[in-house]
């Protein structure tokens, strides 16, 4: 039984909890601290100029200095119990863990800045930050204890869970079904071929943590699969570290690319939330595209999302009755179980409640109101878990592990035999040719 996984579970639903309570009796402020946007020393537009808040009269409002006291202490006490119940040391994890806030507050500060807003998400800055300190100065010893990606990413997981509503599914009904599940799985067992029986990679529980990362949602699905499929940690750090790399770049040029092969807004986002691995980079690519694009692209990312647990689940139950098996006998539902990460029972179950017990009863506007609560502690388990990866990785370590180059050919080949069949899906989808195209509201 993997503690982590529970734990992680417990603390997200702690989080959710109080949300709720926060919102739908009005008791008490539970808004975690989020930057407004600021600039520094850009000419911007009237309308642009308006969205600005100068830093200093962020700092200067007690409002910030009460949000960021309120995140600090709600993200350092949950997860130093979490430590504390999993054997570890929390005279070790508290001051680790409040530099590793700081680093976080230094991102989420970075990212906001207007111009750098617009075109890279907290994500990079989050992995820049990390990867400057990892390969010069390196990490310090003390700081190691607080450095728990799987752990924070988990916890955020379960706490996006609350945000993935099933009635999500009916607003883009068949059309992101068959761009997110059909493409999916095809993918999956293209990459696990490719890697296998082309490069002949030999570590299996590498080629399906890049096959899910790079067909399914990036970090989290490799998260995902890594455990079920038994991941060494350096081999899920640099599946991680490709993801995110060439996740930036996704979002960056995906966009340019399709606006410059005039690609209806609709059909563009559908691509990019069908290819690009973050949800949050899924977003910032598709709003580049416009508001049609923007929803698009997020309702297929959504769509895709809830795969994780499907992939996750197929992954235990095959490594654990053949590619794991050291005999290449069957092993029983036992081994399965705990080769099965449970932090997703807790992604489903999260989605679920919002879907059919709280939107029910209290309406979509309440919904939407403990979600941007949520939304909050959920980025800054994101950026803590972004940061952290950014500490573990070690460019020199990193192409020590890259199997002469294999591993990055995985992902390459794996990304473009994606790229192309999801545009394929796209296109007979959404391109009006075959079926009526949908409107978004």
């Amino acid at each position: 039984m993997k503690t982590e996984d529970w734990l992680a579970v417990w603390l997200g639903f702690v989080v959710i909890a109080v949300a709720c309570i926060s919102v739908l009796t009005g008791w008490f402020d539970f808004s975690a601290l989020k930057f407004s946007t600021w600039a520094a020393g850009e000419t911007l537009s009237e309308t642009a100029a308006a969205k600005v808040v100068p830093l200093a009269d962020q700092f200067g409002a007690a409002a910030f200095w009460w949000k960021l006291l309120r995140t600090v202490l709600v993200l350092g006490a949950l997860f130093s119990i979490g430590i504390k119940l999993q054997g570890g040391s929390i005279k070790k994890y508290i001051p680790a863990f409040l530099v590793l806030f700081v680093l976080a507050v230094a991102v989420r500060l970075i990212s906001a800045e207007f111009t750098l807003n617009r075109y890279l998400e907290w994500a990079f800055w989050a992995l820049i930050v990390g990867l400057l300190i990892s390969n010069t100065v390196g990490v310090p010893q003390w700081l190691k204890p607080a450095v728990r990606t799987e752990f924070y990413i988990k916890t955020g997981l379960v706490i996006m869970g609350f945000s993935v509503l099933f009635s999500n599914i009916a607003k883009f009904g068949l059309y992101g079904l068959g761009i997110a599940w059909v493409v999916t799985p095809i993918v999956i067992l293209f990459m696990w071929w490719f890697g296998t029986r082309v490069l002949k990679i030999g570590n299996k529980p590498l080629v399906i943590t890049m096959a899910s990362a790079t067909s399914v949602c990036g970090t989290s699905a490799a998260i995902a699969t890594g455990a079920a499929s038994g991941c060494k940690k350096d081999d899920l750090t640099m599946t991680v570290s490709i993801s995110i790399i060439f996740t930036i770049l996704m979002m960056v040029l995906e966009p340019v690319l399709i606006k410059a092969v005039d690609m209806t807004p609709l059909m563009g986002g559908a691509l990019i939330g069908g290819t690009v691995d973050s949800t949050g980079a899924v977003a910032v690519a598709g709003n580049v595209l416009g508001g049609e694009a923007e929803k698009a692209a997020v309702l297929v990312k959504m769509i895709q999302n809830i795969l994780i647990g499907f992939v996750a689940f197929f992954v235990a139950v095959f490594f654990a009755t053949a590619a794991g098996s050291k005999k290449g006998g069957k092993v029983g539902a036992g081994e399965i179980w705990y080769r099965f990460p449970k932090f997703i029972i807790g992604f489903f179950v999260a989605s679920l409640v919002a879907s059919f017990i709280i939107q029910p009863l209290c309406g979509a506007d309440q919904v939407g109101a403990i979600n941007k609560v949520l939304d909050q502690y959920k980025n800054w388990a994101f950026v803590l878990a972004f940061t952290s990866i950014g500490l573990d990785t070690n460019f020199r370590e990193l192409m020590k592990q890259m199997r002469g180059g294999k591993v990055l050919w995985l992902y390459i080949v794996g990304q473009l035999f994606n790229v192309a069949l999801t545009f394929a899906m796209v296109w007979f989808l959404l391109s009006g040719a075959v079926f009526p195209v949908p409107v978004l509201e």
